[in-house]
This record gives structure tokens, C-alpha cells and sequence, in this order.
């Protein structure tokens, strides 16, 4: 199945954060395009982004290589360097191991979207640059934990007690 039908891969909203981490991620939703094909080395995802929703909390990768595209709108990229309009065509790469933390924004009444690829490891960790958080994802899915490892008490992540 070399060609795919957009129209019939449907985006899905999902979010992996614990607790009220995961709220502002509701006007986010994802195109798995790499796994609906059969790719199993590096994902390939379009990823819609509603007004005012961001795409992720900023983070880093240490394993896995990030590679992204505007393919329509326009949104915020915001890294260590500051704050950066992306349009369709610009392209941002993140490294695997670069502790540049990343997320982009949309501050428009428009939706956006961008094609996204990433390197598939068995293993990954992730830091996030903003709060005490970090995420080792592995077989058995992911772990949140603070950037030290021990565990994140109900304040971080917005629960009640």
C-alpha cells in the first residue's frame, strides 16, 4: 500500500501526561501516518493544532531525533532561543540529545497542523524543560516521573490529594 488515503486515517486525540497535565493538550490531535503504513523504524504523524492549544509541554529528547514541517496555518515555535513564527514549508530539527526544550503554540483562530518524523527506539527518555518532570518510555509505556527520579506528588501534576 504505497499510497496512502488521508481521508481514511483518522486524527485522534490523545495525551500521555499524568493528571491536569493533560488538559491543555485537548485541541491537539494526531494523523498516525507512519504506523497506519507499516513503518516501524521512525514515526511519521500529522499533527493538528486547535487555536489557542499548544503541541506539547517543552521538552527534549535524549534517544529519539525530531524533524517537523508546516503544512498549513500558522504557530509559535518556542525553544531556549526564544520565539519563532512557522509558516507552511518552514522546518525545525531537534537532535536526539540536544537539550534545546521545544513546543509550538497556536495564537491564531485558525487551526494548523505540521508533519512530524521521529526516530522509533526501544527506549526513551524525555525531559521537560519548564517543570521538575521527566518521562522514560519503554515496552510497557510511560513513566512520569520529577528529573531526578523519584515520584511526582499530586501538586506537580494538578491532581487533589
Amino acid at each position: 500500500m504505497p499510497k496512502l488515503n488521508l481521508s481514511q486515517i483518522p486524527f485522534v486525540s490523545r495525551c500521555s501526561y499524568p493528571g491536569k497535565l493533560a488538559q491543555p493538550f485537548e485541541g491537539r490531535s494526531t494523523q498516525s501516518l507512519g504506523a497506519e503504513s507499516g513503518l516501524t523504524q521512525y514515526g511519521v504523524n500529522i499533527v493538528r493544532i486547535e487555536p489557542g492549544a499548544p503541541s506539547s509541554l517543552r521538552h527534549y529528547h535524549i534517544q529519539q531525533d525530531e524533524f517537523l514541517m508546516m503544512t498549513e496555518g500558522k504557530l509559535v515555535l518556542i525553544d531556549d532561543d526564544g520565539e519563532h513564527e512557522m509558516l507552511p514549508g518552514d522546518c525545525a530539527s531537534f537532535p536526539a540529545g540536544d537539550a534545546n526544550g521545544h513546543q509550538l503554540v497556536n495564537r491564531t483562530n485558525a487551526p494548523a497542523a505540521f508533519l512530524v518524523v521521529g526516530t522509533h527506539t526501544p527506549t526513551e527518555t524525555a525531559f521537560y524543560s519548564d517543570i521538575d518532570m521527566m518521562v522514560k518510555v519503554d515496552h510497557d509505556g510511560f513513566n512520569f516521573t520529577r528529573k531526578d527520579g523519584s515520584p511526582l506528588t499530586a501538586d506537580q501534576i494538578g491532581d487533589e490529594e
